[in-house]
């Protein structure tokens, strides 16, 4: 019988669906009873606290094969990649520089490419990183970049602006609330800004023209 799974901060699809025992989380989000949901947030892998899954019951196979003979199988496994863009405080690419990447307990030698990214497959339930950029020909050597993985919100909702616009150099600053003035000036500044550099209207407020190029630049 089909079972509902509420969404919990940093939990993504590819965690939830190895928790429920599915090695390809397209077989929980292609389920017709997640379409609707499936529409709305687009990325399987970008939900937001209270998102409802419906997880189908998992479905069994039978193969025929004589007996005293060897057989193969192959299970579709789907994979998780952590893809990370390296920017410096001009917006410049942070191109050809090594990295040294920490998942969970393991740990992986990078270089960026022309364009400043890397990517590496990681484990479906990772659930944190951090990034060391070791290149001595940026100012930004040695850095320690903590990584969040499944953290970030729909461009949508508020959280999901400011985490991008945080990452992004704008300083939007934590997420403001309707008591916190301060923040939400800071984070009006910060949607301006993007807006200015990005020749959208400058209003401060990050409607659907914003959201979308707002997801464009940053990537997710």
């Amino acid at each position: 019988m089909p079972t509902n799974h509420t969404v919990k901060q940093g939990e993504f699809l590819s965690a939830i669906a190895e928790q429920y025992g599915f090695t390809d989380h397209a077989k929980i989000w292609d389920d017709p009873a997640n379409a609707e949901l499936k529409a709305k947030r687009k990325n399987p892998n970008v939900l937001f606290p209270g998102d409802v899954l419906s997880i189908p019951d998992k479905e069994t196979k039978e193969v025929a094969g004589g007996t005293e003979q060897r057989h193969r199988f192959q299970a579709r496994v789907s994979r998780l990649k952590l893809r990370l863009v390296l920017e410096d405080m001009c917006e410049h690419p942070i191109a050809n520089a090594k990295c040294r990447l920490r998942v969970e307990a393991e740990e992986y030698e990078l270089t960026t490419n022309g364009n400043g990214k890397i990517e590496r497959v990681i484990p479906a339930a990772a659930e944190s990183a951090q990034l060391l950029i070791q290149d001595p020909r940026t100012p930004l050597r040695d850095l320690l970049i903590p990584v969040k993985i499944g953290h970030l919100d729909p461009v949508d909702e508020v959280s999901g602006q400011c985490a991008r616009l945080n990452n992004l150099g704008y300083h939007a600053g934590p997420l403001p609330s309707n008591t916190e003035k301060a923040n939400q000036l800071r984070l009006r500044s910060a949607i301006e800004e993007f807006q200015c550099d990005h020749n959208l209207s400058v209003d401060g407020v990050c409607g659907p023209n914003t959201q979308a190029k707002l997801l464009a630049i940053h990537g997710c």
